[in-house]
């Protein structure tokens, strides 16, 4: 079946299964962007245990904003700090030396949208997954959708609201904090590098509908 996705920011691991189990692909563009979701965060596991990494953005004063005019704030060194702490995060996992390449450029480029922004990791992860994934986007906000025909999924964009739980891996320093769940699929691909698809298409979702 066809599913109906947000996109965020290098997406969890709960983002990539509903992808990777998916007939076809469609993201909500149109709608209005809201604050404190993983289209502009996602959640690593760092030295110290679960570790937010936040894209400032800049917001205006009017009540909504769109989705697509959201422009990330260039006032801000987000792109340093935030490949500084993968590298603390992963740098001893097994593979991330192999994929260092493909992601090291992503935080040297300089993104006025967030939306392409987001676009651009769902590409680099689909790149070092081997994986192709098409996809199409909104051209109008649709509230519900029939359930007969596509899943909404649009809640997965919400960490808070995203109650999916999978099977154990090995992470960097799970003796020291015990397995983190549903992280970025960044740390799925560090730590499982090409069995991460296989690991994503054996796993099981469960939705909280919006």
């Amino acid at each position: 079946m066809n599913t109906l996705l947000h996109p965020t920011y290098f997406p969890s691991i709960s983002h990539f299964v509903a992808m990777s189990q998916s007939d076809g692909i469609t993201f909500e563009i149109e709608d209005n962007f809201q604050k404190q979701t993983n289209r502009n965060r996602t959640y690593i596991y760092s030295p110290n245990g679960i570790q937010l990494l936040n894209i400032p953005v800049k917001h205006s004063k009017a009540n909504h904003q769109s989705t697509k005019d959201i422009q990330v704030d260039a006032d801000f060194d987000w792109q340093k700090q935030h490949y500084k702490s993968l590298e603390t995060a992963y740098r001893s996992s097994p593979f991330f030396e192999f994929f260092d390449d493909d992601i090291r450029p992503f935080y040297e480029k300089k993104h006025k949208f967030l939306l392409d922004l987001n676009f651009d990791t769902l590409e680099i992860i689909s790149k070092c997954m081997r994986v192709k994934i098409d996809y199409t986007t909104t051209t109008e906000y649709v509230p519900e959708v029939d359930s007969t025909l596509i899943l909404d999924y649009r809640s997965l964009a919400d960490g808070k609201k995203d109650p999916s739980s999978f099977e154990k891996y090995i992470q960097v320093f799970d003796d020291k904090h015990g397995f983190i769940n549903n992280l970025s699929v960044l740390d799925l691909l560090f730590n499982e590098g090409k069995f991460a698809l296989d690991y994503m298409k054996k796993q099981k979702l469960v939705i909280n509908t919006i």
